[in-house]
């Protein structure tokens, strides 16, 4: 029983060294490869480095493609929203071209010139409230009014006597507001004070 009992721990003995040096040769394969990897050729190397270019290259362009896309889109999306931004405008305007080409019909046919004024004040009257109301187109500028040199432009002066400050003797075509801002200026021939 002694001997066999020997001769199992020989044979464990044996297993452990043989186990031993499989794992020391398996570590320095590994390490060897990792030497490998390490220790390329200087070819390897410029090829890794060209595929990585060639790849950085890739999405560099893909990238400038989708800009270049977005950039166009962009484009037209804003000449689009620019050259359709008055369609509101015009459709709108469309009823008021519709009554003037009733009037001009009726005025073929009409004996009364009364008929066809009051047809044109009103198709003015309606105009001018759809603008107001709808767009914030405000004409300003009547006679009396104080002379404001960012709202009218003076085309002449006049002196008056009775005159104690700046303001219109006569408006020669009516000023436009878009809301706040001046689309179009008072054509205006201002009272002046007289100079002493």
């Amino acid at each position: 029983m002694a001997e066999e009992k020997n001769e199992q721990a020989e044979n464990q003995t044996e297993n452990a060294a043989s186990q031993t040096e499989e794992t020391s040769e398996a570590a320095d394969s590994q390490a060897d490869a990792a030497e490998e990897k390490k220790e390329q050729t200087p070819e390897e190397k410029i090829a890794a480095l060209e595929a990585e270019n060639a790849d950085l290259k890739d999405q560099l362009l893909r990238r400038a493609a989708d800009f270049d896309n977005y950039r166009k889109r962009m484009m037209k999306e804003k000449q689009d929203t620019y050259d359709y931004a008055n369609a509101s405008l015009l459709g709108d305007l469309l009823d008021s071209l519709d009554n003037f080409d009733r009037t001009i019909d009726a005025a073929k046919d009409a004996k009364d010139a009364k008929s066809i004024a009051d047809g044109i004040k009103m198709i003015n009257k309606s105009l001018v409230k759809l603008l107001g109301d709808k767009y914030g187109l405000v004409a300003y500028g009547k006679e009396g009014d104080e002379f404001n040199p960012d709202e009218h432009e003076a085309i002449g002066r006049v002196e008056d006597e009775k005159a104690k400050k700046e303001t219109l003797a006569q408006v020669y075509l009516k000023g436009y507001k878009l809301k706040d801002k001046v689309i179009r200026h008072a054509k205006v021939m201002v009272k002046v004070p007289v100079s002493k």
